[in-house]
């Protein structure tokens, strides 16, 4: 059935002189949507798309941090998600099945390469990647030139450091300090369990000549004390209580940066929207005083490496959905993808997109990735895309994480590397036996 289906969406592309022939057999579209930031632009599309055709668009957003608990509700209810996310390889094997095959449908055509696409172990293509996306240390240039200091004086764990102290050390006088609060509440702890973590894991993998998709059973503490360096910066040059990091959340991180009291916030391009253009945040910050730069922390070789890029945003259609509603929803992804509305929407809140009609982005993050390649910069990829039984590994961390932080020694250090370690090799086990 999935292959005459795709087949029939074929051979309706081959057919059609418009850009998309719209289902009007009664399918309807439910989006449970992973990425809480942009979810009033999801709406308002979904409005704009319902408004054009009278197809019935829904769209849901999990909570941050939330998205696996909230899908596998949803999935049990009689009308469940006809398109969701897979982030990664344990999504496909938790997902797998629900995941219709993609192969020949329109907007699967419409992808620039396979670089971003997930197949299951038999090469079928079940998760189509919508955007990929950068993270690193967002800077407010503009207060750091208060202070007296410059972006090209930053190019390395060495200077990031002396700035930070800097800033820190004076932040009384200058009215803002060197760090948003790196909270690590449920909102929040994914910037560091996961991106953070990143960094150690990369550089593991390219010692053992791994790439994404080669899930190790172990690994090892390498580089965990180039992690603890950048932590402590983070908990040590701030003006947030590193006891109280537990309850901290993402939104006071970013407000925190928004509102001129932080020079730095680690984070990713998907904050452009909510920096520079939402008027609902209270704040904007101009674009041009806004930077990223790669996150630091003292390993041989990073400052030939730009920033991390990656993506766990990747559409899935479900096949359980029936042939009406898997119809309706391909047919609102390809009109996304290739619509005036759809891709100017992309274009101004996901950050790079890879399909052949997308727009130039004004996003200053992605442009900043761009710039890194072109100066000869390897992009850092995202090998936390790997991590075994993901949520669980990343509370274990998260928890070591917290009890560090409120009383930093080199016995609760230990934890958190038995955390990531032992924790690793025991997620694996869990999971593949």
């Amino acid at each position: 059935m999935k292959k005459a289906l795709a087949l029939l969406l074929a051979v309706v592309m081959c057919l059609s002189l418009s850009a998309v022939a719209f289902a009007d057999d009664g399918g309807s579209v439910y989006y449970l949507n992973f990425k809480p930031e942009v979810d009033q632009a999801w709406q308002d599309l979904a409005a704009t798309y319902t408004e054009q055709t009278g197809v019935e668009v829904k769209v849901v957003t999990a909570a941050s941090g939330q998205y696996s608990d909230t899908l596998t509700a949803e999935m049990a209810k009689a009308e469940a998600p006809t398109i969701f996310n897979i982030g990664n390889s344990a999504g496909i094997t938790d997902w797998g099945d629900y995941a219709l095959d993609l192969t020949g449908t329109p907007v699967y055509e419409e992808r620039v390469n396979d670089d971003y696409v997930l197949f299951d172990d038999a090469g079928v293509p079940k998760a189509l990647g919508y955007c990929y996306e950068t993270f690193g240390i967002i800077v407010n240039k503009a207060l750091l030139e208060e202070a007296g200091h410059s972006l090209d004086e930053i190019t390395d764990f060495e200077s990031l450091k002396a700035v930070a102290d800097d800033i820190h050390a004076r932040a009384d006088e200058l009215g803002f300090d060197a760090f948003s609060s790196s909270g690590l509440d449920g909102t929040s702890s994914w910037r560091f369990s996961g991106h953070l973590a990143n960094i150690p894991l990369y550089y593991q993998y390219q010692d053992a000549g791994l790439s994404v998709g080669d899930q190790p059973a172990e690994i090892t503490d390498d580089y965990l004390d180039n992690f603890r360096a950048l932590w402590d910066l983070y908990i040590t040059d701030t003006a947030a209580d590193p006891t109280s990091l537990s309850t901290a959340t993402g939104d006071e991180s970013r407000a925190e940066f928004g509102e001129g009291k932080a020079v730095f916030f680690q984070n990713g391009d998907w904050e452009f929207a909510n920096l520079c253009t939402s008027e609902d945040m209270g704040f904007m910050i101009p674009a041009e005083d806004l930077a990223m730069i790669p996150l630091y922390c003292g390993i041989d070789g990073e400052t030939e490496h730009g920033l991390c890029s990656g993506t766990e945003n990747r559409w899935a259609i479900n096949a359980k959905a029936s042939e009406e509603d898997i119809q309706a929803s391909l047919d609102f992804l390809y009109w996304v993808v290739t619509s005036e509305e759809g891709t100017t929407m992309l274009a101004d809140n996901l950050s790079g997109i890879p399909f052949k009609g997308a727009k130039d982005t004004p996003n200053v993050f992605v442009n900043d990735a761009k710039a890194y390649v072109a100066d000869g910069k390897a992009p850092v990829d995202w090998a936390f895309n790997d991590t075994p039984n993901v949520d669980s590994w990343r509370a274990t961390v998260v928890t070591a994480l917290t009890d560090y932080s409120a009383a930093p020694s080199d016995e609760l250090w230990a934890k958190v590397v038995e955390a990531f370690v032992d924790g690793w090799a025991y997620e694996y086990s869990v999971v593949n036996g």
